[in-house]
């Protein structure tokens, strides 16, 4: 299966954000999701505590994953997607970790010399790898609540073009961010005349994302000509964007992405000397 890491080391350039509307992305289609929180803080599981009190019939179910470093666990059967929310500040041997069982590395980026630093510094530590290097892992960067007002948007274009990272799309900052956080839904969760404009932000991102998704690990995922490909799209089917395939569909891999992850997680286990004295 895919596995997607929303990756940068500054704290607040929302990760959390985009992990989790990515997940409710797929979802929505009827791609079953696992979103994995590598963070301490665990932003994404109590936003999915708070997901579990709506009422959301078109959804497949989103699977919650806190990583505990001292248990090995794998993702349940029939999961076809994987999101990872990591924390900030990851460097050296974790983001190594990360990139090793990543198919696909999303950089969120806000529009400061600061945000931008960071970035090209932790883009600069990823080239490095050898899976990133070679290809094999894809990053590309995204902007995050970029004020719509200003020259934002360009500004991180031209930023992300000298360091030659692919920059998919912009997202605005917009309350039905905000909101979502607090209820636990996203934007593809509201009726989708009261998120066209953010709906279209997005396209760009899946249409990005679908090839790749499509193509790595084969057989993993394969079209399927006898299926029609259906728009993904908010509440009330608005706004159409190109989805993976539902979980239906995919055709289960030689090679587990499951084995992958829970050799990672087995190698947060904390070393022996620091067991010893703890």
């Amino acid at each position: 299966m895919p596995v997607i890491a929303i990756v940068n080391r500054k704290g607040g350039s929302g990760k959390s954000t985009l992990a989790t509307h990515l997940a409710a992305c797929y979802a929505n289609s009827g791609t079953a999701v696992m979103l994995g929180d590598v963070d301490r803080q665990q932003s994404t599981q109590s936003w999915l505590r708070l997901r579990g009190l709506q009422e959301l019939p078109r959804s497949a179910p989103i699977v919650g994953w806190a990583v505990d470093p001292k248990r090995i666990l794998r993702p349940p059967a029939g999961v076809s997607l994987v999101v990872l929310d990591t924390p900030g500040g990851l460097h050296g041997f974790d983001l190594a970790r990360v990139v090793a069982f990543a198919d696909v590395i999303l950089m969120p980026v806000c529009n400061s010399a600061f945000d931008r630093e960071s970035a090209a510094d932790c883009h600069a530590e990823l080239m490095a790898l050898p899976r990133v290097a070679s290809g094999r892992c894809k990053v590309a960067a995204v902007g995050m609540r970029l004020d719509a007002r200003t020259r934002a948007a360009e500004t991180l274009a031209d930023w992300a073009r000298g360091l030659k990272i692919p920059f998919v799309t912009a997202l605005r900052e917009a309350q039905v961010y905000v909101r979502g956080v607090e209820l636990g839904v996203t934007l593809f969760d509201v009726p989708a005349e009261k998120a066209a404009a953010d709906l279209a932000q997005w396209r760009p991102l899946v249409d990005w994302l679908e090839p790749i998704l499509r193509t790595v690990h084969r057989p993993a995922i394969r079209r399927n000509p006898a299926v029609v490909r259906p728009p993904l799209s908010g509440a009330s089917g608005a706004a159409p964007l190109p989805r993976l395939r539902p979980a239906a569909v995919l055709e289960p891999a030689p090679l587990s992405a499951g084995h992958r992850l829970a050799g990672w997680l087995g190698w947060l286990t904390p070393p022996r000397f620091r067991q010893r004295l703890s």
